[in-house]
């Protein structure tokens, strides 16, 4: 579908003029519902509304392409205006923006606006297009711009296109390029047309393929591979490297691409970048080295790898768990709450499986991310043994067990989450080394290398190491529930701050379980002094998930779309005593967010033993507020702590690279 199919003559302004933002986003809407595309306007308006909410969809240089994805929309269709005087539209770059372009789209699979979207960005990126348009002073000859760019816009696609399906009869690229950011829209195809650009006018013929949301396009050839003096690597996610062994590879940010393509280029011309070698091993080593990718941001993609995959299994578990609390609530106050019925059982188990996946593929995706498919199992069993806090003492154990010789079955300790990124990054480093041993076998074995060696030798290696740390986390545990019983109960302030703060340091691992465990325990005995305890062992299970949630509402610039979006389901793990919602923001930058949730929990546990708030119940949240002694005191202890834990977080968190939050905001 061409710009020109989408854009009538009903749907044009030139020379109009706005008061303000929401002005011009009604004089849009109203342009739009006039092409007869809305069946809907008002419910179509909160749409776009509310995609501006999440940020602007200016993207500087005057230029502002607001969206929205609704069933509000009939058949899709595309709205444009001049504004010679400008408005204020939130601009990254903070200049006015005197040429808008709208888009509606059905709510379909066919994802029109996203194709729209990425032709339309790539256009914009030409100063004399986009001047071209401000100067038109009819409709037609607005239109007839467009339809004349976009024509050598799409005769330009179809050239590369039998180019790269017949390479031999064209000249190869000197240069190659991948771009691609985590939305895949606007600045996937920005990057890729300044390095075109900017290599044309060097004199160079540089190929770029751009994996967007709509598919990878543009796709580079062996034989391009082959010819090319070196490959751009212009993304700010995974992209594979195998393909390119032998050849300089030179990774950054997506936004270099567009801002940098020249110096990119000059550095490939220079024989400067980083060579990989043909082997996956070689391959992730080189990576590390890469200019502009600093050994932390080589860890942080690998762990940001494992938390996105990790993330879907929080999120599904955790509000089904919730679910289950809060469809029981005749069991409120026993121990079987969350399975008193079979409604309820249903929820909670299923929740809990998905819970139980949660480490295992955190630990696998980190382990794939450093070492490729040959790291994934590996990892995964890794996370397990971790989860599960298997140790070489437990095993001799449970072998006693099994022979009569223990009356008791041994329990294990859970590493948590910490132990299972230590499995990730272990593991996947052990596969590494593998690989790189396994280079001397005979070429013979290439073939049972990744189905029998590297699975086989790696599980065997991260056995034996998970075995071994995890008896560090169960000493930990041991010695801290120690602590705790010989503190006793004479001070129940400080002692309901420090368990709720052990809620926040581990999140489900052994700090957290131990102070858990300290007040169910305790609760059997049934006193006032006991119930005070358990509610502060709660309260502070409850901050960190919830000062997650309430720094992602009202500090956006400080988390990418992708965090702000998991981050509206952690009001609900919060209200439901459901930690683990936090875990893939600790995980992903511990020192910022650790220290603010156990501040925080520490706060509400306090407060909450000053008020004298009470708990029967072992878990529910707030589902069980109905039963907690001093109810209101429970709930402002929870609100101090929470917003002291997310203001805190927020203080700390670094605001968003104006271009990369920019660019956020076009998917």
């Amino acid at each position: 579908m061409k710009i020109t199919e989408l854009l009538k003559k009903e749907g044009i302004r030139i020379g109009g003029s706005a008061e303000n933002k929401q002005d011009a986003i009604n004089q849009m809407v109203d342009l739009m519902v006039s092409e007869g595309n809305i069946n809907d306007p008002e419910k179509y308006k909160k749409a776009v509304e509310a995609r501006e909410e999440e940020s602007t969809t200016a993207i500087g240089e005057g230029i502002a392409i607001p969206h929205a994805k609704t069933d509000a929309v009939s058949a899709p269709g595309l709205a444009a205006m001049t504004l010679p005087d400008g408005v204020d539209y939130d601009a990254p770059d903070e200049e006015p923006s005197d040429l808008i372009f709208l888009i509606a789209a059905p709510d379909t699979k066919d994802n029109v606006h996203l194709e729209v979207l990425s032709r339309l960005s790539t256009l914009l990126m030409d100063d004399d297009f986009t001047d071209a348009l401000r100067a038109a002073k009819t409709k037609d000859e607005f239109l007839d711009i467009i339809d004349k760019a976009e024509k050598e816009k799409l005769a330009d696609e179809e050239e590369k296109e039998a180019e790269s399906q017949n390479p031999v009869q064209s000249e190869y690229p000197d240069i190659l390029a991948v771009t691609a950011c985590p939305t895949g829209i606007a600045h996937t195809y920005m990057a890729a047309e300044a390095l075109e650009k900017k290599a044309a006018a060097m004199g160079l013929k540089l190929k770029a393929e751009t994996q967007g949301s709509v598919g990878a396009k543009n796709i580079l050839t062996p034989e391009e591979i082959s010819h090319a003096r070196g490959i751009i690597i212009a993304a700010d996610k995974k992209v594979a490297l195998d393909r390119f062994g032998g050849k300089q590879v030179l990774q950054t940010p997506v936004s270099d691409g567009i801002n940098k393509p020249e110096e990119l280029i000059q550095t490939i011309l220079d024989n400067k970048a980083p060579v990989l070698e043909g082997d996956a091993a070689q391959n992730a080593a080189a990576s590390a080295g890469q200019q502009k990718d600093s050994a932390w941001h080589v860890i942080y993609k690998h762990l940001m790898n494992g938390v996105s995959h990790m993330l879907p299994f929080v999120v599904g578990g955790g509000i089904l768990t919730a679910i289950a609390f809060l469809i029981d609530q005749g069991s409120i106050g026993t121990s079987y709450y969350g399975m008193g019925s079979t409604a309820a059982a249903f929820f909670k188990t299923v929740g809990g499986v998905s819970m139980n996946f949660m480490l295992p593929v955190l630990a696998g995706f980190i382990a794939m991310s450093i070492a490729d498919r040959p790291g994934l199992a590996v990892g995964f069993v890794g996370g397990f043994l971790a989860q599960q806090g298997y140790t070489f003492h437990y095993l001799a154990q449970l072998s006693a067990y099994s022979k009569g010789s223990l009356s008791q079955a041994p329990a294990a300790v859970s590493a948590g989450f910490i132990g299972a990124l230590l499995a990730g990054f272990i593991g996947g480093y052990l596969v590494l080394g593998l690989e790189k041993l396994c280079d001397k076998l005979p070429d013979s074995l290439e073939g049972i290398k990744p189905v029998l060696l590297y699975p086989l030798i790696g599980i065997f290696l991260i056995g034996i190491v998970m075995l071994l740390i995890n008896p560090a986390m169960a000493g930990l545990n041991t010695w801290i529930s120690h602590v705790l019983n010989g503190m006793g109960t004479s001070n129940l302030v400080i002692l309901g701050a420090i368990v709720a703060a052990m809620m926040a340091v581990d999140m489900g691992g052994p700090i957290n379980k131990a102070a858990y465990v300290f007040g169910t325990a305790a609760l059997a005995e049934g006193t006032v002094t006991v119930k005070i305890i358990m509610a502060s062992v709660m309260i502070g299970g409850m901050v960190p998930p919830l000062a997650i949630a309430l720094s992602t509402t009202f500090f956006k610039n400080r988390w990418t779309k992708a965090d702000r979006q998991a981050g509206v389901v952690n009001y609900i793990m919060g209200l439901s005593f459901i930690t683990e919602g936090a875990i893939p923001y600790a995980a992903a930058d511990p020192g910022r967010v650790l220290p603010s949730c156990i501040i925080g929990s520490a706060l509400a546990g306090g407060m909450s033993a000053a008020f004298r708030c009470q708990s029967p119940a072992p878990h529910g949240g707030l589902w069980v507020v109905a039963v907690i002694g001093h109810p209101g005191f429970y709930v402002l202890a929870l609100a101090a702590g929470s917003f002291v834990a997310m203001l805190i977080l927020s203080l700390l968190k670094k605001k968003l690279p104006e271009e990369e939050f920019a660019s956020e905001q076009l998917g």
